[in-house]
């Protein structure tokens, strides 16, 4: 199944965006922090070929997408009117949204704030707010693991640990997590990185939105789209603990663990995390 890059205009930005496939059925994937879309390069044949028109965007501050100013650009208000936007430039009668990290929480706030008219909602590595916010007041394990969101709130020092040498901290970093990320999708992510204003771009997702992500259990409301969650057991910085109790706020709720992928779960067990969820969708009349 041929890829094709293109550019779409939404939200007032531009955003470049690897899409495949026909259909009726538009499935938006969202990658995460400080990847591209370029990792869901296993996932976008794969899922246009179940007859869904797939689209892979850089979100916005990423690749070759629209690079706004200031921390303010990039809270969650901002982040899910995009997801919004892109759907109506994708059109489609049935809309399925998919997120990894970054992109799933992204994925979990539209799918909160009713922004757009899912039908389908996969997450990958993500944990839903209340469960996130149950964890943290659990005590020390998940709040230990999220040490680098409390770091990355400092000003230019994150920005100079993880640009220089050329962004070698960030190849080690995915060196370290995970052997099956490929060397030359390792090098989109670094080259993306050492751009001008990219990394601050990047940063400014934890910055802009430090507080008020993680609600206290209850505070939001139950969703009812059909939601299916994959989570890589050997993830080092979520706990695995967030994957559970997610049935009291998904009314529709499936749960897969991938025992032998880390938080980079797309990537180090693609063929998995694409019969996993061509398997829910067809169960959900959605394939």
């Amino acid at each position: 199944m041929a890829i094709d890059t293109t550019t779409l205009e939404a939200n007032g930005l531009r955003f470049a965006v690897d899409i495949a496939g026909q259909g009726d059925t538009v499935a938006l994937l969202l990658h995460g922090f400080p990847e591209a879309r370029q990792s869901w390069h296993r996932q976008v044949p794969f899922l246009a070929e179940l007859g869904w028109r797939v689209a892979a965007p850089d979100l916005r501050g990423y690749g070759g997408s629209s690079q706004p100013h200031g921390k303010a650009a990039y809270t969650i208000e901002h982040l899910t009117d995009d997801v919004a936007a892109l759907f109506m430039a994708l059109g489609g009668k049935r809309r399925i949204l998919i997120g990894h990290d970054w992109g799933g929480v992204i994925a979990w706030q539209t799918a909160l704030r009713g922004k757009v008219q899912l039908d389908g909602l996969i997450i990958l590595n993500a944990p839903h707010p209340d469960a996130f916010a149950r964890e943290l007041r659990r005590g020390w394990t998940q709040r230990r693991r999220s040490w680098y969101v409390a770091f990355f709130q400092l000003p230019w020092l994150p920005e100079w640990l993880l640009t220089r040498k050329g962004g070698a901290p960030l190849v080690k970093m995915f060196r370290s997590h995970s052997e099956h990320i490929p060397r030359e999708q390792i090098e989109i992510y670094r080259r993306n990185l050492v751009q001008p204003g990219a990394a601050t771009a990047m940063l400014n997702y934890y910055r802009a939105n430090f507080s008020g992500l993680a609600g206290g259990a209850g505070s939001n409301p139950v969703i009812t789209v059909p939601t299916l969650m994959i989570w890589g057991k050997n993830d080092l910085a979520l706990d695995i603990k967030l994957t559970e109790g997610n049935e009291q706020f998904v009314e529709d709720f499936t749960l897969r663990k991938l025992p032998r992928a880390s938080h980079w779960v797309q990537q180090d067990a693609p063929d998995e995390v694409n019969a996993t969820i061509a398997e829910w969708a067809r169960d959900k009349g959605l394939a």
